[in-house]
């Protein structure tokens, strides 16, 4: 297939790209190119239009028509940015993303996978969230993810696939690497400072996926049968990999052995705690297998931040901290108050 993927140059996308076209893909990159720069090592990107998805010079310079597949993973991508400025997130996660489910439809793509989140479930019991559960966002970017998720299933017709996947909390290597997610920040800790250190009382759940397995997961999307994918929303993940934040603590500390965990008391302001189940995608995908436990995915970071010189410097830094780098760029006037480049 010919495969459009948004978001290219993004922690996700810098997987998602190589792994698409190692399993025989044509792929093309889009990227407005805020964290184009800022890599742990050098990345596997080909081909790619540096743009605005939000522009409509960027769809008079990319014929859509050219793809039978888009990967749509474009957003402000977390929680503190989506605070930053909630008109805006709105515009990007939701008016974008449909605008362009809208364009993919009309030039005859056949599939579209959008890249939605679990954190739609924000405050849940003890019962195992499924895609029919009551949904509780407690911040703007999931509320954006959600009011994508009908209008764009919606849009399924015999010619057009739609499908929405609800990622668990990534975790693992990227060349584009985040630390600011729980796994990738606590072993960022440990590697740099031999501390791991929870400031509230670590009792959260969270479900955790990580970074291959959504790339394997897009992938079985694509290739899949229509029927099974088509109008359809998954959570995506594996029930063994949903830790309390303090049982990541303890796995992290297994893999940096010099490391202290210090866990605080506080119940902290992130009330965010939720399990979800992922019966639903195994049912509907049986052929897909995700690969990585939250240990083994562990002991990968920890090993790729020694490697490639991962300082405490860096890791202070904004190179992989999405919200210093938009602040940075914001500052430096690189990029105005609508998030455009000048």
């Amino acid at each position: 297939m010919r495969i459009l993927v948004t978001g290219a140059h993004g922690y996700v996308g810098s997987v998602v790209v190589p792994f698409l076209r190692h399993h025989g893909h044509t792929v093309h990159g889009l990227d407005c190119g805020y964290f184009a720069d800022d890599v742990l090592y050098a990345p596997a990107d080909g081909p790619y239009t540096r743009a605005d998805a939000r522009d409509e010079d960027t769809w008079k310079a990319i014929n859509l028509a050219h793809f039978q597949g888009i990967v749509h993973l474009a957003a402000l991508s977390n929680d503190p940015m989506g605070e930053l400025n909630e008109a805006l997130t709105y515009a990007v996660n939701r008016d974008c993303s449909l605008d362009l489910a809208r364009r993919a439809r009309d030039a005859g793509v056949e599939r579209f996978v959008f890249a939605s989140s679990c954190s739609v479930y924000g405050v849940g019991d003890d019962a195992a969230r499924i895609e029919t559960s009551a949904l509780s966002p407690q911040t703007a970017y999931a509320r954006s993810k959600i009011e994508v998720e009908l209008p764009l299933l919606a849009l399924k017709s015999p010619s057009f696939a739609p499908c929405a996947l609800r990622f668990a909390t990534a975790f693992g290597v990227s060349a584009r690497l985040r630390l600011d997610i729980v796994v990738n920040n606590l072993v960022a800790w440990a590697v740099t400072q031999n501390a791991i250190r929870l400031d509230s009382d670590g009792t959260p759940w969270r479900p955790l996926v990580h970074v291959e397995d959504m790339a394997r997961t897009i992938l079985a999307c694509l290739e899949g049968p229509t029927a099974a994918i088509s109008g359809e929303v998954f959570n995506v993940g594996r029930e063994d990999n949903t830790l309390q934040v303090r049982q990541i603590a303890e796995l992290v500390a297994v893999a940096v052995p010099t490391a202290r965990v210090s866990i605080g008391t506080k119940t902290g302001a992130d009330t965010r705690s939720y399990q979800v189940s992922f019966q639903k995608l195994r049912h509907h995908l049986p052929g897909l297998e995700l690969r990585w436990s939250v240990a083994e995915g562990i002991a990968e970071l920890a090993s790729a931040m020694r490697k490639h010189g991962l300082t405490q410097e860096r890791f202070e830094g904004r190179e992989f901290v999405r919200l210093r780098q938009l602040k940075h760029l914001l500052d430096t006037g690189t990029i105005d108050g609508e998030l455009r480049y000048g």
